[in-house]
């Protein structure tokens, strides 16, 4: 709790000191806000205390590895993008305390422990990302991902409700730990019950991208200034999982029979929609996207292992975390290097040989894209060892689908990374040149590409 107020008070902070107009102050004081955030987090995960708290918010310890997961993917955001927010100096202030308030509804959204909370961290979250998604006022494309992105969340957010008011019909509490003993114990049931949490995933489904509501993210992605469209990959893909995680493999574990069926055919479908999608794609943010789909539903496996004991649920979701771990690091990266060069019409071509022409940036790139390929013996590959070997003792054939469609990704990304370090690149190849931050971010996202899996085991 101490952290998720220091990381609010920053996000104050920045907006009023982005009247100085001095984008370097601004980078300051959000980069020591976070740092001191997850330093916080980190004391508590060793030493708990309770120097502020309140009943709709409880931060344990698997709640504190996520918020501090998504505070280094805040911070490493950031970082990598400011090169980007000071164009414009008067709005510099305004972009990074935005991401920070989205940052402050991601940890609501982990450490919810009632559903009025978990609202309203959803919207904290996802309010200034509609927001962001339209800062670049002089394109079309921008204007569209913002309009788009909020009508359709305005969308999702009014089936929430209406699932949560279902719910509450059932089992009479906004409390998950109530509705979950309430569930257990056979004192909700029927059909009030079922549709409600049927309405309720549905709402998940589209706030992490998976099938049937993944329309919104090509578009949305494609659209969205490059350091938004990270964001949203690395931060709002690592809450939304959670959320989905501890509300329906903890809270509705016990009704399981309602919503496993359902999660079991959107996960397969989910992996072949992103799979195949970007396949033909020519477009840089379109291939993230398409691949953001088809990691939700990778994702979506370990939602599924809902049966066994404690030590089991305790795995799956530190499981989950090493893959999430492992997806933000990598498109964090790729994400950093796009903003090196200048490609407005952001094709795929336009990167063709960047990394022959600044090594580093392409050794990184390598990482990043074999990362998510699944390729060992980086975080990618453990991370989705992870997820599959535990999911292989429920649900076997749903692994070997889900092998099959890394074998398609690893196609695409292949040749997105043929394409960065091709040799017959031409004169107008651009050469990448990061700034100082950027090639920290760079470094620090390679360290974590590389030896996360030897850190973390």
């Amino acid at each position: 709790m101490d952290a998720l107020i220091v990381v609010f008070v920053t996000g104050l902070i920045t907006m009023f000191i982005a009247m100085a107009k001095k984008p370097v102050l601004v980078l300051v004081t959000a980069l020591t806000g976070l740092s001191t955030a997850i330093a916080l987090l980190a004391v508590q995960l060793n030493h708990p205390y309770n120097l502020v708290k309140y009943e709709g918010l409880e931060f344990d310890g698997i709640s504190i590895v996520y918020s501090m997961l998504a505070l280094i993917f805040g911070l490493l955001i950031i970082a990598g993008g400011y090169d980007y927010f000071k164009r414009e100096a008067e709005h510099t202030g305004e972009y990074v305390s935005l991401i920070l308030f989205s940052l402050v509804g991601a940890m609501c959204m982990i450490g919810f422990t009632d559903l009025f909370m978990f609202f309203l961290g959803l919207e904290i979250m996802s309010i200034p990302i509609y927001v962001l998604a339209g800062s670049k006022k002089k394109d079309i494309l921008s204007t569209e991902a913002s309009v788009k992105y909020f009508f359709t969340g305005a969308f999702a957010t009014g089936i929430l409700l209406f699932g949560i008011a279902w719910l509450y019909g059932a089992t009479g509490s906004f409390q998950i730990a109530e509705i979950a003993n309430a569930i257990g114990d056979g004192r909700a049931s029927g059909s009030m019950l079922s549709v409600g949490i049927l309405l309720i995933m549905a709402s998940f489904l589209f706030k992490v991208g998976a099938a049937p509501f993944h329309f919104w993210s090509p578009d949305v992605y494609a659209g969205s200034p490059n350091i938004v469209t990270g964001f949203m990959a690395a931060v709002v893909k690592l809450a939304g999982m959670f959320a989905f995680m501890k509300m329906f493999a903890f809270v509705f574990g016990e009704a399981s029979q309602i919503w496993v069926s359902a999660i079991y055919v959107l996960a397969m479908v989910t992996m072949f929609v992103g799979n195949l999608s970007a396949l033909r794609q020519t477009k840089f943010k379109r291939i993230l996207a398409y691949s953001s789909i088809s990691n939700a539903g990778y994702a979506l496996l370990a939602l599924l292992v809902v049966k066994g004991d404690f030590i089991s649920h305790l795995k799956n979701i530190e499981y989950l975390w090493f893959y999430l771990l492992g997806y933000g690091f990598a498109v964090i990266a790729l994400i950093v290097i796009s903003l090196t060069i200048t490609n407005e019409s952001d094709d795929l071509e336009g990167f063709r040989g960047v990394g022959r022409k600044n090594p580093v940036v392409g050794v990184i790139a390598a990482l990043g894209l074999l990362s998510l390929a699944g390729v060992p013996p980086l975080a990618g590959f453990f991370g989705k060892y992870m997820v599959f070997s535990h999911a292989f003792k429920q649900y076997p054939e749903l692994v070997i689908v889900a092998i099959l469609n890394s074998g398609i990704g690893i196609y695409y990304y292949l040749k997105m990374l043929m394409t960065f370090l091709a040799s017959d690149h031409t004169e107008e190849t651009q050469t990448p040149r990061p700034t100082v931050l950027q090639y920290c971010v760079l470094v620090a996202c390679a360290i974590g590409l590389i030896a996360g899996p030897f850190v973390f085991i």
